[in-house]
């Protein structure tokens, strides 16, 4: 079954690779409707899905990033919308030069071919990954988690005869509906078929993924995003930025899990800043200087300081200024996105340039650190590796690139 759903998507990677702009927009636009028409269906498919995981006793956490609503569900839509707005990648030139021979060289951006994904929980990932995979020209195999498989199958049905009705040709979107967890494995082994896997989910199913993967991976790296309050941030923006980097939704890769406070202001926004975590429903873990100024916290151990929980809960730290800051950061932290939040340009432009990070923020949240906030569309996932691709996926990021070369009868001598 899996192979008959890889073959069938490397079929249509050839066809995808000629259809017009024109189409693929009309195409993603028809889905983006789709999915708001088949609304109380993708709810009731959903609901499902949440009552088996309530069952189970699965995670707020979880729970949340399973859970599809009409706001989620709209965003998925107006993300398809924002793709087929986009330039067209497919044939675009990156750079053109001529060689003193006179062969006139292009480096040309082009298809994939046949993207893999797999994914956990989220059930949105089948709309913005097949949208942005069409986008660029690409076929897609999906296989999601047995926990969303209700969603998943019902939002592929309704995404795949948009798609058809459009003009698109079969294949372009394949689901492999199976909750076996043998197919990830079989998926695995069709480099013949597959020309990339991107894995969405925890960092068991990342290690797993890379590790036993004959097709090359673009991993989703965990996210373990720190914000740093210097001692020169403006406090009242600063609780902003860290009740919004925490609260504003816990359960994903760009929610902050570690605060930083400069010693000199730590006394003064510690206590303010706590209080209102903790009100929100956040356990605080400390390291001894937090633990000094606010009483009564749980110790934050080292493993903690390597932890993406997912989850209300926070380690924080006080610190002796940037240099400690940058240095905890980079030993600790996931290469996701880290922040900073100051009054001083100087403090500013160092941590932009020491931290290293797929995305590197002054005086903002974290959780901007996503395709649709960043003006690229829907995102197929945050790459924090450093080949190909890093930070939120988009259309470019889905391409690769081809010399085209014109001649006129040189040989060479």
């Amino acid at each position: 079954m899996v192979l008959k759903k890889a073959v069938s998507a490397k079929r249509a990677s050839f066809a995808l690779g000629l259809v017009s702009g024109e189409l693929k927009n009309n195409a993603i636009l028809k889905m983006a409707d789709a999915l708001e028409r088949n609304a109380e269906a993708i709810f009731r498919a959903n609901q499902k899905d949440v009552r088996q995981a309530l069952m189970q006793k699965l995670s707020e956490a979880f729970i949340d990033r399973l859970t599809l609503n009409e706001k989620r569900l709209k965003e998925a839509s107006e993300g398809l919308r924002q793709v087929a707005g986009l330039p067209d990648p497919v044939g675009a030139i990156i750079r053109t030069w001529q060689r003193p021979n006179g062969l006139q060289i292009s480096r040309v951006r082009v298809p994939l071919g046949v993207v893999g994904i797999i994914f956990e929980a989220r059930p949105n990932v089948a709309a913005d990954a097949t949208g942005l995979c069409l986008k660029a020209g690409n076929a897609v195999v999906l296989r999601g988690g047995s926990e969303a498989v209700n969603s998943n199958r019902k939002l592929v049905d309704v995404i795949n005869r948009a798609g058809l009705e459009a003009g698109l040709p079969p294949g372009f979107v394949n689901f492999i509906e199976t909750t076996d967890r043998s197919a990830v494995g079989e998926m695995l082994k069709l480099d013949k078929y597959i020309d990339v896997i991107i894995p969405r989910g925890g960092q068991k199913l990342i290690r797993f993924i890379t590790s036993h993967s004959r097709i090359p991976v673009i991993s989703h790296g965990e996210g373990n995003c720190h914000v740093y309050v210097d001692a020169a941030a403006d406090l009242k923006m600063a609780e902003e930025i860290v009740f919004n980097a925490k609260i504003q939704r816990p359960g994903v890769c760009n929610a902050m899990e570690k605060l930083l406070v400069d010693m000199q202001v730590a006394e003064k926004f510690l206590p303010v800043m706590i209080k209102r975590l903790q009100a929100a429903g956040v356990e605080i873990r400390g390291c001894e200087r937090t633990r000094k100024i606010v009483r009564g916290l749980k110790t934050a151990v080292e493993k903690d300081w390597y932890t993406e929980y997912l989850d209300l809960i926070l380690a924080v730290k006080v610190v002796y200024g940037l240099d400690e800051a940058i240095k905890h950061i980079n030993k600790y932290g996931s290469r996701h996105s880290d922040a900073i939040v100051t009054e001083n340009r100087e403090n500013a432009r160092r941590f932009l340039r020491e931290i290293d990070a797929a995305a590197v923020y002054v005086n903002a949240s974290t959780r901007f650190t996503d395709g649709g906030q960043f003006g690229i569309g829907a995102e197929i996932g945050i790459s924090t590796q450093k080949l190909h691709a890093r930070g939120p996926m988009g259309v470019d990021e889905l391409t690769c690139s081809k010399f085209v070369i014109q001649g006129e009868g040189q040989v060479r001598t």
